[in-house]
């Protein structure tokens, strides 16, 4: 611990020693999920206005956390530059993100498992069931659909893995701030 003294107060600066490895494993995979679910729901809305739909409230949603992913992993960068990471905002920010997360898991489950459209089982049942070749628009219809298909299926499945990870950071950040690390 370094101390210093500033007119009568005493200042202690302790230092936190972050796994180099696991952070930034943890940085690129969140920046990867961040950026996935911020862009397949920014395209989902495009698709919806493009065809005078109405915009499911889970597009701005998705696309306001995936924003606030990217935001949160910029302060964290920042922080790691000038040497002031603390487990407490990282935990702190986590938490706030994990609850958002589970919110995003839990609106995009019900669209594409459980609710009136369901989006998995039209999927089966008019894209993965099918096979259109040929050069004809009916294969270019058909190839928008699988990808449609395919993002609903990735979104969910990167909501999931940002969940995880927003675990994993908490936890790291409580081993931190215990000093469980050793100095690296």
């Amino acid at each position: 611990m370094a101390r210093s003294v500033v007119g009568r107060a005493v200042v202690v600066r302790e230092k936190y020693y972050w796994p180099d490895i696991q952070l930034n494993v943890w940085t690129i995979v969140m920046l990867a999920t961040a950026g996935t679910i911020l862009g397949v729901n920014a395209s989902f809305w495009q698709i919806q206005n493009q065809m005078n739909l109405g915009v499911p409230w889970i597009f701005p949603y998705g696309i306001t956390v995936g924003a606030l992913t990217v935001i949160f992993i910029l302060i964290e960068l920042v922080l790691i530059a000038q040497r002031r990471l603390l487990p407490g905002i990282m935990m702190l920010l986590s938490f706030v993100l994990l609850v958002l997360f589970i919110t995003g898991i839990i609106g995009t489950g019900i669209q594409l498992f459980g609710s009136n459209s369901n989006v998995n089982n039209l999927c089966s049942t008019y894209v993965d069931n099918m096979n259109v070749m040929g050069v004809s628009s009916n294969t270019l219809a058909w190839l928008e659909q699988n990808s449609i298909c395919s993002s609903w299926k990735a979104v969910f499945s990167f909501w999931i893995v940002g969940t995880v990870f927003l675990v994993w950071m908490i936890v790291m950040a409580m081993q931190v701030s215990r000093n469980q690390f050793d100095n690296y």
